[in-house]
Order: C-alpha cells, then structure tokens, then sequence
C-alpha cells in the first residue's frame, strides 16, 4: 500500500484546472418578521432562483436565534435568585439539549409549488439519531460548538421517583455538572470538569459570560476579565452567543431574570435527506416550514441556609407537542443550580427570536442580543465554462433521498409486556426501521417520576428524546414482519444481537467494517444504558420489488420493569427530476 502510494504521488501534476470561479455566500431572512409566537419559521428562496446562479443546498444551513430564560415568578421569594451576583450565578443552572437542531418539531418541503417532503412530527428524534450514528469524535470536536452537538453521558444518570421532586429533579436526570475546586462564587471560567461532559460542554459553547475569569492562577486567582478583552456589547455585534442578561431579583419588588443570547447554526443536510442528495441547481423555488419547539416548564425550588434541596417540576408548554429542548442543571453538590437557585417559583422558556415568548415572564425580560430574525444562508458558484458545459450535457439530475413515516406504540406494560402491533398497511420503497423506548406517559407518575401526563421527552432533567432514549429499555423476542415474513432469520432475543447483528456501523464510515476508520458515537455500554435505539435495515430486496407497497409489523416483548411507549419511523425512498438550469420538475 505503501508503495503504491508513493509511486502514484509521484506521478501528480500541481495547478489542475478550478472548476468554479467565484464562490459568494447568499442569505435571505425568513418570512416572520422577527415575530415566532405562531411557533413557525417559512422561508423562501423566490430571491435565490432569480439570482442566475448555482446554489449549493448540501452545503447551506440556518442561523436561528435563540433566547434561552430563566425568571422567577413569584415576587415573595423573587431575592432568591440572584444571577448577578457571583456567590449565586447562574451561569451553568440551564443549557441546552444536544444539537440545536432539536428546536425544528418538523418542517415541510414545497418545490415549484409540489410538497415533496412531507410534515413529520417529532423528526428531530430520526435526525438525533442520524447524527449520534454518523459522526465520529473528530467532528464533535471540530463541529460540536457551532451545530450545539456534544453527546449527553450514558452513565451519569439517575432516577427520582418522588412527586416532590429530588435534589437533581424527577424522573430520569442526567443534568448533572460538576464545578471544580468546588467553587461556585464565580462566574464562568471554562474550567468545570466533570459530571456529564456532554451536558457541560455544550453549556460552554453557549455561555460566555463577559463577566467572568479568563484564566486562573496556580493559588486559584483570578488573573485578568474577559471584560476587558470580549465585552457583552462587543459580544451583541458580532452575533456571538453569550450571557446577555443577569439580573438579581428584589422581594415584592422585581423579578430575578438570566438569559443567555444564543446564534445557532442548523444544517439543512442534518433536517432532511434530501438537502444532503440536491445537486447544483438554478432557478429551483422552495418553500420551506419549520414548526419549532418553543418550550417553557415552571417548577419550584426548596433550599436550607442557600443550598436548593429540590427540585419540583410543575409543567410543560410546548404547543406542537415537540420535545423540551433544554436542561435545568442539578442541585446536588457543586452542580450548577445548587446555590443558583433557591427557594422560589420560576419558569424557563426557550424562544426563537430575540424576544422570551412566554406571556408569564415576557415583560420582565430583555431582547436578546444576537439578532431577531432566521436567516437562511446558501453558497451559490458560478462554473468554469468548461466545466459548466459538461455539467449541463446532461441536465436532468435525478434526486434520490428518503423521507420518513412516524407511529407510535403506546403503553407497553412492563415485565413481561406483549408487542404485535401493525405499523403500517403498505409503504413502497422501504429501507429502514428505528424504534425508540421511553417511559409510558400512559402508565402515570410512578413510571416516569414526572408529572401526570407529561412525557419524558418533555422532562427539563431528561435528554429522552434529544439524541437518547430511556434507560435501560430492554426489548426481547424482537422482529420486524414485512409483508408476513420475518426481516429477522431468528427471532432476537438478547441485546447484544441487536447491537452487533443490527446497529453497529449503522451510517458509519464502510459500515463499522474498517479498523482504524470508522463513525459513530455509540458504543456498547451507551447502547445498554440510555442509547437504545432498535434499528434494522430493510432495503434489501430486488428493485422491482421496491415499487410495491409493503406491510410493516412490529413484535416483541417489554422486560423492561417500567412500561414503554415505542416511537417508530419508517424509512422509505423518494425520488425526483430536476432540470438543473431551470429548476423544473420534471
């Protein structure tokens, strides 16, 4: 190999031709004029297909602002919190779930006036989990911070079964954050260090605090401000995403707010399938609408001399029934909520835009700073005319990508719980299978420790739904009959069959078969422990028979000891022709 490579090397001629010419990044704003209270984002290219240029939709993405919120809502206890002051900051008592990309519920694609791809709800979760089997390491270090992408620990979490709440939350928490040294009288340091990486790191990709230490000395001193290099007003120019309002609340006077600016960059390629598979075009008009996850939850807080000794979850707002894309930090010792947050009542809102769109806290919040609009960014080229004639020698582009189909199975009893439901009476073209387990909503609050009829998708403490599943959700005697035959040779009945028989090198680099290249975050331990996705690949067939609709059941049985919901997509192929100079849909 070796050799080989030597003698081709040798062999290289520099200076090959450039087939582009000029290269230019296009935006264009969406049509909501800064105002998301209907929880929805249209764009639309009108002003890109008039341009008379190439445009690059693989490689184009969104920038989304975001204002993520803390407030008190209870003037009483409103001195409890108190954000800016160091003894009691805030800055690591809230973050984000993984991959900005949570904040899209679904979206739907209309091309030259044809809905191509169809509205899905919850496709974050199919997204998440494309993401978790694709990436490797290497692009989480490298892109983590500007796609909010860090995976949530598998081992770090926890359960609280009470209805009062625990010291971390209820329910399932994985929200814990160690600080170091045990010093929580100071602002943001970068210096946390343990606790759920995942979790911590993508705080720090979005909390920069103007106030905070840039560097610290051997005896644990301060050496210099980021004021004095990086300021909050600097932060607001250049759309940097920071911590733009901290402000300490007065008994009976006024409310104590924490917000955090946030500019997040979303992939078009990471929403769908068919941005990842689109050619060049010119002249294409597409009509794009996102429904987001705009949340807020209120919970209280119990405290004694200072320190938060619960958390109490009271509810969940989300109108399109999305996930909550956030996380309160734990309370218990040295994590980021436990001198934050003391005795009080507060609420916690995500918005899109620069304005918090929950009506309870909204008039005691200030605009975020790094903008108020979704911009659509596109790279548009225009060719060598050499190449561009090659290009054009053939201008019908055939698009082949894959949509989804969601359903879900709800209320699976525990222990012994029976699967044999049908998914689907017939879908063409099919390619894959992904059931995830959460905890049953139906079965109540001894299931999932949450309040009665919140899912755990929604829970502030629980990355469920985000890029994770429930923990330790086994599923048994499991198979996928397509059209009466079993996809399975023999029925599955250990977990380490489906992990190695079915979702190792699921998306990765030549399928997880090369040592020393290869994708993917989830390894064996994560798998087992909060990283259960149950897939199986179903293209496998003839290509005439890809034409022909197909039925999809799932069986199985649930020994987990707590009752399960199965959300269940489907993937299946679509296919379209592009005229590549025009736009036309052929």
């Amino acid at each position: 190999m070796c050799d080989k490579l030597v003698f081709d090397l040798s062999q290289e001629v520099e200076g090959s031709p450039s087939v582009f010419v000029k290269k230019d990044w296009l935006n264009i704003l969406d049509n909501q004029n800064s105002n998301y209270n209907s929880n929805q984002s249209v764009i639309d290219t009108s002003q890109l297909s008039n341009s008379n240029k190439f445009m690059s939709y693989r490689e184009a993405y969104l920038s989304v602002p975001m204002l993520l919120t803390i407030a008190t809502t209870d003037l009483a206890t409103a001195g409890a919190f108190a954000p800016a002051t160091a003894l009691t900051s805030a800055d690591y008592a809230i973050g984000l779930k993984n991959w900005f990309g949570q904040m899209i519920h679904s979206l739907t694609l209309d091309y030259n006036g044809t809905t191509i791809i169809q509205q899905t709800p919850w496709c974050n979760m199919w997204n998440g989990f494309k993401l978790m089997t694709s990436l490797s390491w290497d692009d989480v270090k490298t892109q983590g911070a500007t796609i909010g992408f860090y995976p949530d620990a598998p081992t770090t979490w926890t359960f609280d079964g009470t209805a009062a709440g625990g010291i971390h939350g209820q329910g399932v928490c994985n929200n814990t954050n160690f600080m170091v040294n045990d010093d929580l009288t100071v602002f943001n340091n970068y210096r946390q260090e343990s606790g759920n990486e995942g979790f911590l790191a993508r705080q720090r990709y979005i909390n920069y605090d103007p106030d905070g230490i840039a560097g610290v000395n051997i005896n644990g001193a301060g050496s210099t401000t980021f004021a004095s290099l990086l300021t909050g007003n600097t932060s607001s120019q250049v759309w940097k995403s920071f911590i733009s309002t901290k402000v300490d609340g007065v008994n009976a006077v006024s409310q104590g707010v924490f917000s955090i600016s946030i500019r997040a960059t979303i992939y078009l390629k990471h929403l769908h399938s068919f941005f990842s598979m689109c050619p060049l075009l010119k002249g294409a008009y597409m009509k794009m609408t996102l429904n987001l996850n705009n949340t807020s939850t209120n919970f209280t807080t119990t405290d004694a001399a200072g320190v938060v000794q619960t958390i109490n979850l009271q509810s969940t707002q989300n109108a399109v029934g999305g996930v909550c894309p956030f996380m309160i930090s734990s309370a218990f010792r040295d994590n980021g909520s436990t001198t934050a947050l003391a005795s009080s009542r507060y609420t916690a809102d995500i918005s899109v835009g620069s304005r918090c769109l929950n009506p309870t806290i909204a008039s005691t919040v200030p605009e975020g700073q790094v903008g108020s609009s979704i911009y659509l960014y596109v790279p548009s080229y225009t060719f060598n005319p050499v190449f561009e004639q090659s290009y054009l020698s053939s201008p019908i582009k055939s698009i082949k990508y894959t949509d989804i189909y969601q359903y879900q199975v709800l209320n699976i009893p525990g222990g012994s719980g029976q699967v044999n439901n049908l998914i689907t009476n017939g879908i063409a073209n099919i390619k894959s299978i992904l059931v995830l387990p959460f905890y049953s909503t139906g079965a109540g609050i001894a299931n999932t420790g949450l309040p009665l009829g919140m899912p755990v998708y929604q829970s502030p403490f629980d990355p469920a739904g985000c890029c994770a599943t429930s923990p330790l959700t086994g599923l048994t005697n499991f198979n996928v009959v397509v059209s009466g035959q079993n996809a399975i040779y023999n029925t599955q009945r250990y977990t380490f069959e489906e992990f190695n028989n079915q979702f190792y090198g699921v998306n990765a680099v030549n399928g997880g078969m090369t040592d020393g290249l290869t994708s993917g975050l989830i390894d064996r331990l994560g798998w087992d422990m909060e990283q259960s996705f149950y897939y199986l690949d179903l293209s496998r067939m003839l290509p005439v028979e890809e034409s022909v609709p197909k039925s999809i059941q799932l069986v199985g049985q649930n020994i987990s000891e707590k009752a399960v919901d199965l959300f269940v997509f489907i993937e299946y192929g679509v296919s379209v022709d592009i005229d590549a100079l025009t736009g036309v849909r052929t």
